[in-house]
């Protein structure tokens, strides 16, 4: 796994390449993702290499990178796609940041929302990265109480689904 780190003022990615060897290997590489999704000062971004033979190792990456870290995730077919698409992204994060498509905008939140989003954090199961998604479908604590398991499961996977309406029907 090659790791890449460019950055431009107080923006710095850091770009993680998973060869088809490495995902076929087994989740060796989640260590690193995790080290990086972790640091605070770095975007990390993954680029894969997905080809006939790990194709089928694929869909477990892509969830856990995706849903479970939030990070970006870019498929590739070779190693010569990977190293043109890592060149374009550390020539994205020279531009200014205004500019640049790979960074992700981050809007203020308003004091309400961000009480709001440190609650619904707080739920078992849920943290960082599935509450803003929990919010996006269920925008107050209310709707989010009322939700169906299978209405939850669809934002967050069956069993963090079951913690949420546990945590919010347990009336122990």
């Amino acid at each position: 796994m090659a790791r890449v780190a460019a950055g431009a003022g107080d923006a710095r990615s850091c770009i993680l390449y998973v060869t088809e060897a490495d995902l076929v290997a087994g989740n060796g590489y989640r260590k690193r993702l995790v080290r990086i999704r972790n640091s605070s000062n770095l975007q990390g971004i993954v680029v894969v290499e997905k080809t006939q033979m790990s194709e089928q190792y694929f869909p477990a990456l892509q969830k856990f990178t995706v849903l479970d870290l939030g990070m970006v995730l870019l498929p590739v077919t070779s190693q010569m796609e990977a190293s043109c698409l890592i060149v374009q992204l550390v020539q994205e994060q020279s531009k200014e940041p205004s500019k640049n498509p790979f960074l992700k905008k981050k809007r203020a939140l308003l004091p309400l929302e961000s009480c709001l989003l440190r609650t619904v954090q707080q739920i078992p199961g849920v943290g960082k990265v599935k509450a803003p998604l929990l919010l996006q479908k269920f925008p107050s604590i209310q709707q989010l109480s009322n939700a169906s398991i299978p209405e939850l499961a669809q934002v967050v996977g069956q069993a963090v689904a079951q913690q949420i309406h546990t945590f919010f029907t347990w009336s122990g």
